[in-house]
């Protein structure tokens, strides 16, 4: 509702709404060019993640690796991509909060908030 019972401009709405998804367009951008880190074992294995989430690279530090135990460096590996997750899912809200706040608060779909 407009204050006065006026008529909505349309045209200032749509122009907020372009600044808006130019807004995320950039947000999303930067997100995929920047790297979190996870790391599991003390540091054993490190996984690096964009902020979209996407795995960038893998260290396994050689201490870490038993030919005769390999489900444990497994277990290693995918602790350290879920904290590099975690980081980039951290990330995200921290990004892209706000910008879904200004959209109605209601998420915007494929987004974890």
């Amino acid at each position: 509702m407009i204050p006065g019972g006026g008529q909505p401009n349309m045209q200032q709405l749509l122009q907020q709404a372009q600044k808006m998804q130019q807004d995320l367009a950039s947000a999303q951008e930067e997100l995929a060019r920047t790297e979190v880190e996870g790391q599991a074992g003390g540091g054993l294995v490190k996984a690096t993640v964009n902020g979209s989430g996407e795995l960038r690279g893998l260290v396994i530090d050689p201490k870490a690796v038993d030919p005769e135990d390999t489900e444990t460096l497994a277990d290693l590996v995918v602790a350290a991509v879920q904290a590099a997750n975690e980081n980039a899912q951290a990330l995200q809200q921290q990004k892209l909060g706000p910008l879904a706040q200004g959209l109605g608060g209601g998420g915007i779909p494929g987004l974890p908030f």
